[in-house]
């Protein structure tokens, strides 16, 4: 284990425990609003949140929004209309949902945020169990800048514009590169969290760097736009991994892969167990107790020498 990675693991990207009880939920009924199927993660949050609601007992009313929030913003009102116990949402944007959330809040359902944050007011909803995108992007950048000696030209695959991971993991990538006058963003632009979208936008980047030659790595907001990147990289004959180091977000089995084979050099692992502390901050609520405004659930950093080994852990 390198001295970099003891450190990671002992302060910013230490793992937070969940609470993850096994209380008796045989009578609840929740509604989960899900953004889409955009990335792996994604599809893995959703596969999680279903079993162990399943192994709960719950009844769970799902909603896919497509990336859209106004399917989101229907779904939050249906979900109203049923007299759900409780709504899991995990929104695409972080504006526009006072009105609903308030909806739900007049019927006394509470609202629980999934992975992301709203810029509402906290009395709105419940809680929000979601990692700390901010320390995301700060150990992300403290990663890039301990492999590079502080000197690089980064070019940024953002995620959803307006969503709160975006915003956040620049952010908390921002301000740690800042330290570093040498380390320059010299281009940035969405991907849309898509596999596709990572390639076509790196396409571009590779185009107006002189074939990828002024670019020394990228730094992409999940783990799906930076594999699209690994075959922009190699279909424009440079060696990802080597040529362009690639740090991203997200811990997806492939990702893994692509590090054991020597593509992408480093991960950060964003937690889609999300299920369990969610469903119980619902029941505590609605057993008059206390819950925390946000329940945390940061990942570690992952790096090659032990990908493989992930690799055959997370793809079976």
């Amino acid at each position: 284990m390198t001295g970099f990675r003891k450190l990671a693991l002992g302060g910013v990207a230490m793992c937070i425990g969940l609470g993850m009880s096994v209380a008796a939920h045989a009578d609840m009924v929740i509604g989960f609003s899900q953004i889409g199927s955009e990335s792996g993660w994604r599809t893995s949050e959703t596969a999680s949140i279903k079993a162990e609601a399943e192994r709960r007992g719950i009844d769970l009313k799902f909603s896919d929004a497509q990336q859209k929030q106004e399917n989101q913003i229907k779904a939050v009102r249906s979900f109203i209309a049923q007299g759900v116990d409780g709504i899991l949402l995990a929104p695409v944007v972080e504006t526009g949902w006072d009105q609903v959330l308030q909806e739900a809040k007049d019927a006394g359902i509470p609202v629980v945020l999934v992975d992301r944050g709203v810029a509402a007011s906290e009395d709105l909803y419940l809680t929000k169990v979601a990692s700390d995108f901010v320390v995301e992007g700060a150990l992300a950048a403290a990663w890039l800048a301990a492999e590079t000696n502080g000197v690089c030209d980064v070019v940024e695959l953002q995620g959803t514009v307006g969503s709160s991971a975006a915003n956040d993991r620049k952010a908390g990538f921002e301000s740690v590169v800042g330290n570093f006058p040498a380390i320059n963003i010299i281009r940035s632009q969405s991907g849309d969290f898509t596999r596709s979208g990572g390639k076509e936008v790196m396409e571009s980047f590779l185009k107006a760097e002189d074939g990828g030659k002024n670019i020394c790595a990228v730094y992409a907001h999940n783990d799906d736009m930076a594999l699209g990147a690994v075959q922009a990289i190699k279909e424009a004959g440079l060696k990802p991994g080597a040529d362009i180091l690639i740090v991203s977000i997200d811990a997806v089995p492939d990702i893994f892969k692509a590090m054991a084979d020597g593509d992408t050099n480093a991960t950060i692992e964003l937690n889609p167990h999300l299920g369990g502390p969610s469903f119980d901050a619902i029941k505590t609520a609605k057993d008059g107790g206390t819950v925390d405004k946000w329940i945390k659930a940061n990942g570690p950093l992952f790096l090659p020498d032990t990908a493989a080994e992930e690799y055959a852990k997370r793809s079976q």
